[in-house]
């Protein structure tokens, strides 16, 4: 007779909670949340780089014209980022480390390029810098010639820096409250003054931040697609962005998906390479404890006034006055006709809310918005749950895969759907804009659930695992509903960005699938600068609109 072997009553609990491990539903939401996250993202990336690894377009990159357009490419996004940096990070510091006068009226102005989506900043600026600006044509009218014109590159550089200063700027604002204070007052006590305390110890600690707000700048202006169109194009300043454009609009290239799809590879390998040189670099800075001291705002003495004044004056320039602009636009009979209560008429503002095609494309686009605000808000809550509440390598390669377009520029996201559209029966449909927006915006839920989640403590999810809970029951009725309000808002933001895009609904246009954003686009290249100014002035309203209320529920 023989003896069954007894186990231990440990080994025995090990043994039903591994078994309970594997069968508690949580290996399979990490399974079903990896086929979405492969079929969104690695499906359209890894059918970009198997039409573009053919081969056979691989000498289109040694065309003139490609050549010129990646040289203006990385010309304008680099020159835009750096003066963005410096921009961002001047306004970061006076506003967080000096006495400046009205710092938070400020701050929230000069966040506000942030809500304007680019190209309707192009729309503004032309009002005050373009050709038949009353600024240029008073110059013109006195000097025999305009003062300056916004088209070409230094005006494509000058829009891309205003609407990428923001980024920096809270970036490094983030970065200055992890310096901890210790360090300058310890300089101030060794006898540096308020001034060389700031930029010889907290600005050299800005290092990691400001090569990281560099990077990301770039790696999006690097395929921003509205302001090159707008501005760059008059005066053929051609970009990357705008040459895929051409390319799939006007068939002047054989095989023009597999041209556009080589480029598309191009911009990618140029993103990635910036994000590890970024995280590389990243490696080299420093780990700072943190400090319970009050910050103490470095006096600016006899220049708080001087420096407040002129910091008004360029935050009140680069928000105030391309509102104005737009309004001018709007009521003006026709551009460059004298600014008189005579030639203000509201005709274009009436035309432009009851003409058919920009209705259909702001049904549309708050259509596809919102859908892509609910999938992007549940996907990206389960994933961020995940991601921030269970251990194990497949969870965490899983939250890289989820933020991965946050690297990619929209453009290289836009080709890769439109290689795999008509396999999947997207093509000619306004689905496929949705499965962009979705693949683009799906990592900022995603970033909204798991970073707050990840620094929450799990007791709450333990007491329910004692009380008998499963894992898949305590994800879901308390991480889950913790995460809830950050997951709503992280859908608000893609609601509000999806609502407003342009680069992938240009790309992506299909007959009835019209987008807010492409009509708008349409409009301004059409020559219907009053009408294409009057939905830009809606739009930019709307978005300071949005702020003000959050601001509003937040304060």
């Amino acid at each position: 007779m023989t003896s069954t072997p007894l186990l231990p009553a440990g080994s025995a609990i090990r043994a039903r909670g591994a078994v309970r491990r594997r069968t508690d539903g949580v290996d399979a939401l990490v399974v079903a949340l990896w086929l979405a996250c492969g079929g969104l993202i690695l499906l359209p990336i890894g059918a970009l780089l198997v039409l573009a690894g053919r081969g056979d377009q691989l000498g289109v990159l040694l065309h003139g014209d490609v050549l010129q357009a990646g040289a203006n490419s990385l010309f304008s996004a680099t020159v835009s980022a750096l003066a963005a940096v410096v921009i961002g990070t001047t306004f970061a510091v006076l506003l967080d480390r000096t006495d400046l006068p009205g710092r938070t009226v400020l701050r929230l102005l000069a966040l506000s390029p942030l809500l304007m989506p680019p190209f309707v900043g192009a729309i503004a600026w032309l009002g005050i810098a373009g050709p038949t600006s009353p600024l240029n044509l008073w110059w013109r009218g006195t000097f025999g010639a305009p003062l300056w014109s916004i088209y070409g590159a230094d005006g494509v550089i000058l829009l891309l820096t205003i609407h990428s200063y923001p980024i920096a700027m809270l970036i490094v604002s983030a970065a200055l409250r992890r310096i901890p204070t210790d360090l300058e007052q310890a300089a101030r006590i060794s006898g540096a003054g308020p001034a060389r305390a700031l930029t010889s110890v907290t600005v050299p600690l800005l290092r990691p931040a400001l090569v990281s707000s560099f990077v990301l700048i770039a790696v999006g202006n690097l395929a921003d697609f509205g302001i090159p169109s707008i501005i760059g194009l008059p005066e053929r300043f051609v970009t990357l962005a705008t040459l895929v454009y051409r390319y799939l609009q006007s068939g002047t290239v054989d095989d023009p998906l597999a041209v556009v799809a080589t480029i598309g590879v191009v911009l990618l390998v140029l993103a990635l390479l910036a994000l590890v040189a970024d995280g590389l670099l990243a490696r080299r800075g420093w780990e700072l404890d943190s400090s319970n001291a009050v910050p103490e705002r470095t006096p600016l003495g006899h220049a708080r006034v001087g420096v407040g004044a002129m910091m008004w004056a360029v935050v009140l320039l680069i928000t105030v006055l391309p509102l104005l602009a737009l309004l001018t636009q709007t009521l003006l009979r026709a551009p460059g006709v004298p600014l008189t209560w005579e030639n203000l008429t509201l005709d274009h503002l009436v035309r432009a809310v009851t003409t058919p095609s920009a209705l259909a494309g702001a049904a549309n686009s708050t259509m596809l918005a919102s859908l892509a605000a609910v999938i992007c808000g549940i996907l990206g809550l389960a994933i961020g749950v995940v991601v921030a509440r269970t251990s194990g390598r497949a969870p965490r390669a899983l939250g890289a895969v989820a933020m991965v377009p946050q690297a990619i520029p929209g453009i290289v996201i836009a080709v890769a759907w439109l290689i795999l559209a008509p396999s999947l029966g997207l093509f000619n449909t306004p689905w496929l804009i949705l499965v962009a927006y979705v693949t683009s915006f799906t990592a900022l839920v995603v970033q909204a659930v798991a970073a707050p989640l990840s620094a929450t403590p799990t007791s709450a999810e333990e007491a329910a695992r004692v009380a008998g809970a499963g894992r898949l029951r305590a994800l879901v009725d308390i991480s889950a509903r913790m995460a809830t309000p950050a997951a709503v808002a992280g859908a608000v933001i893609v609601a509000v960005t999806a609502v407003r895009e342009l680069t992938l609904s240009v790309l992506l246009l299909s007959p009835g699938s019209q987008t807010l954003g492409v009509a708008i686009f349409n409009f301004q290249q059409a020559g219907a600068f009053s009408t294409a100014s009057a939905w830009s002035l809606i739009v930019a309203l709307v978005g300071l609109a949005v702020i003000g209320l959050a601001t509003r529920r937040t304060s």
